[in-house]
């Protein structure tokens, strides 16, 4: 496995993180564990091995010797820029630097990071530890052995990697669609969410994906991107997400949006 640098900006948020990631781990190896994958001692000893190997931080400074920085700040092109030229100047000069993006043109921050060349998307899709697809994204500076190199990294930690224009993906528009079925009553948003996960084989239907994420987040993509391509019929805003994230039900991490949750859980 890799060392991995978790950074935050504060205590508290890494703190949330690493539990997170320990929950998902116990889950992932109780699975394991019930199907005889694993013993329990096996398991004990997996995750050990793989917690002590990620190391919390606060401080930005502490990925300079990083080999590669996955970038998954907030989706606000100007302070991915201000985050990019400070990596630029913090990573070693070999670093590739690679955002998580799946709304913004990575071209829009990449050259602040003063090494476009070595910019890329890595994009993962929720919820990260099932499902095998990443997103690969080249810009037009990207380095073509720069982009292998994230392809191959991909495969190592046993995802499957495809390679993607620098361009909005799929998820934008397919919220929107789901959102627009909701609000115009077509479907109620459990069977708009079974459609989809039985349909088209996804693990967690749209609406769930976007309590998943967060409303804020949704609106504030959104709303980005009808301000930057206006004419464009797929970016709207529907008004039952206005309301939901006026009336403070964020999803998940409030406990409240279009589902309950306790959690990670929908309840």
């Amino acid at each position: 496995g890799y060392d991995v640098i978790a950074v935050d900006t504060n205590q508290k948020g890494l703190d949330a993180g690493l539990k997170r990631i320990e929950g998902s781990l116990e889950k992932i190896h109780a699975r394991q564990i019930k199907k005889g994958d694993l013993t329990e001692d096996q398991a004990k000893d997996l995750f050990v091995s793989i917690m002590g190997r990620i190391h919390g931080t606060i401080d930005k400074k502490d990925l300079a010797p990083c080999d590669l920085v996955i970038e998954a700040i907030i989706e606000d092109t100007d302070i991915k820029k201000s985050f990019y030229k400070e990596l630029g100047q913090i990573v070693k000069p070999s670093g590739i630097l690679a955002s998580n993006t799946s709304s913004l043109p990575i071209g829009d921050f990449a050259g602040s990071s003063g090494r476009a060349d070595k910019v890329v998307g890595l994009h993962f899709f929720n919820p990260v530890q099932l499902m095998k697809l990443v997103e690969v994204v080249k810009t037009d500076l990207t380095d073509p052995n720069v982009f292998d190199v994230a392809k191959r990294w991909a495969v190592s930690v046993g995802k499957t990697p495809v390679s993607c224009k620098d361009t909005p993906g799929l998820l934008v528009p397919n919220l929107v669609q789901a959102l627009q079925l909701l609000e115009r009553g077509d479907a109620s948003m459990e069977d708009i969410d079974i459609s989809m996960q039985l349909g088209a084989g996804h693990p967690m239907g749209p609406i769930t994906l976007a309590d998943y994420i967060g409303l804020d987040t949704i609106l504030f993509i959104l709303e980005g991107w009808v301000q930057k391509y206006p004419t464009e019929p797929s970016f709207v805003v529907p008004t039952i997400l206005k309301q939901m994230v006026q009336d403070g039900k964020l999803g998940r991490k409030a406990g409240q949006g279009f589902y309950k949750w306790n959690g990670d859980k929908r309840v």
